[in-house]
């Protein structure tokens, strides 16, 4: 009997390792929780920088298309001149613009 006790020696400082392991396992959960909720919220801001960015453009492109679509219409509205001699010039369409 005296042989089993000496043999299980550093029984409780198994149990306190345990003990131990259990919270260091409970403090790697925490912050690896914690780290995925920082990881999802950048992916949710640079989901919505994104979408942004795409509304801004299509945005530009917008523009750009009816600017395009005005310099189109001016330059059907060109005044034509002609020059008869001297100080003498006759212009054409000018009475046509709006």
């Amino acid at each position: 009997m005296v042989k089993d006790f000496a043999a299980n020696e550093g029984s409780a400082f198994r149990s306190l390792a345990a003990v131990g392991a259990a919270l260091a396992t409970t403090g790697a959960v925490i912050v690896g929780a914690i780290l995925a909720v920082f990881a999802a919220a950048t992916v949710a801001v640079i989901a919505v920088m994104a979408s942004a960015l795409l509304g801004f453009a299509a945005l530009a492109m917008r523009a750009r298309r009816t600017v395009r679509a005005r310099r189109r219409q001016r330059d059907d509205d060109v005044i034509e001149a002609r020059h008869l001699g001297g100080h003498h010039w006759v212009a054409y369409g000018w009475n046509e613009r709006r």
